[in-house]
């Protein structure tokens, strides 16, 4: 670029001729009116300077662009490898996750075969210890004495009839069982078993006379009783029966005919017309008689209700003792005897009131259910601890 020495530029005006010319300096020759003024001549570098400035704005738009378009391609360049290397990082860590799942998939079975071997080796070692059990079992027993085998039977014996007896109610397995093993303690003159022999004396002493209830008598006492129940006389019915067998008519004794001799005989022999109607008239008034006694019965009624009993009622009445009686039973065999035992009042309230007390069929069944009142009763069977706590006692002295 050329430089031109800086002029100051022409105003309007300069340009018109309007603006005057500055006073030329005092002592200075004046110029030759043919030359030209010396301000018109900076006035030509500005056309050049204006011819310039449009190469040089479109040199740096062209830098400027060269400039633009390497940042771009660099740019792209940046673009390309970050995405290479994002595929790349993406397939490794689709490679990683396949050999993750295989690796996942194998550990997996590995760990099941591994809970299976741990399995068996649990049953092998729980076979193998209760092996060892059975095995510490038959050495104890083999390295006890003949005194420690025999307390251990009894001991196992006496604790197996306690279970016998709290199942069945009553004392006769444990009284057998105790006996039992005071006759077996009896055959071996040991002075250290002396101390269970005399628990075992004490414990079926009192074991004896603890007076446990016997279910199976008390059953059968109540079957009976209901069998009997359809053949008791109730108050309020007649019973015909009876009445036919107290009231047996009177029939006249008429004695055999005999054989006529002669006429004479035979018309002495017979009756005369007076006797045979006072005969009749006998034999009518004993018909009447029974039959008055018979629908009339003359007896003592303490309970008035009893007499409202209908005839067609009583077969209910015996029905509905039957089901107490039943019930009671029921009871008595499930240890219920609270309930047994409000059965069986309400079963002897029933037989005292609606049927005939002076029968004696109806006195022993009364009696029957009084005696089962009695002996249903709650008894707890006496344990031996004292023959217990003797065996345990000689069993850790050894």
């Amino acid at each position: 670029m050329i430089e031109t020495p800086a002029t100051p530029a022409a105003g309007p005006d300069d340009a018109a001729g309007l603006r005057p010319a500055a006073p030329a300096p005092s002592g200075a020759a004046a110029a030759p009116p043919s030359a030209p003024p010396p301000a018109a001549a900076p006035a030509s570098g500005a056309p050049a300077l204006l011819r310039w400035a449009p190469l040089a704005l479109a040199l740096l738009a062209a830098v400027l662009a060269a400039a633009a378009w390497v940042q771009a391609w660099n740019t792209q360049q940046r673009t390309r490898a970050l995405e290479a290397e994002l595929v790349k990082r993406q397939q490794d860590s689709s490679v990683q996750a396949t050999e993750a799942r295989t690796l996942a998939r194998e550990a997996d079975q590995t760990a099941r075969e591994a809970a299976a071997k741990m399995a068996l080796l649990e049953a092998r070692v729980a076979e193998t210890s209760m092996q060892r059990t059975q095995l510490e079992d038959l050495l104890q027993a083999l390295a006890r004495s003949r005194d420690e085998n025999v307390l251990a039977d009894v001991d196992a014996a006496i604790r197996v009839a306690m279970q016998q007896s709290a199942i069945t109610g009553s004392a006769e397995p444990l009284v057998l069982a105790l006996r039992q093993a005071e006759e077996r303690l009896a055959r071996y003159a040991q002075p250290r078993l002396e101390r269970v022999r005399r628990a075992l004396a004490q414990d079926l002493e009192r074991t004896r006379t603890a007076g446990v209830t016997d279910v199976t008598v008390l059953t059968i006492r109540l079957d009976e009783v209901v069998r009997q129940v359809d053949d008791l006389p109730l108050q309020a019915v007649v019973d015909r029966r009876q009445l036919q067998r107290g009231a047996s008519p009177a029939t006249p004794a008429v004695a055999p005919p005999a054989a006529p001799a002669s006429a004479a005989s035979a018309a002495a022999a017979a009756p005369s017309w007076s006797e045979r109607l006072a005969t009749q008239w006998r034999a009518f008034g004993g018909h009447v008689w029974d039959e008055v006694r018979a629908l009339v019965r003359v007896s003592r009624i303490d309970q008035p209700e009893v007499m409202l009993v209908a005839p067609e009622q009583a077969v209910f009445l015996r029905e509905n003792l039957k089901l107490r009686l039943l019930n009671a039973r029921l009871a008595i065999l499930s240890r219920q005897f609270d309930t047994a035992q409000t059965d069986l009042r309400d079963a002897q309230a029933a037989l005292e009131r609606y049927f005939d007390r002076s029968s004696r069929r109806v006195v022993a069944a009364s009696e029957t259910v009084r005696q089962v009142m009695a002996q249903a009763r709650l008894v707890t069977v006496p344990r031996p601890d004292a023959t217990l706590a003797a065996i345990a006692a000689a069993t850790g002295g050894r």
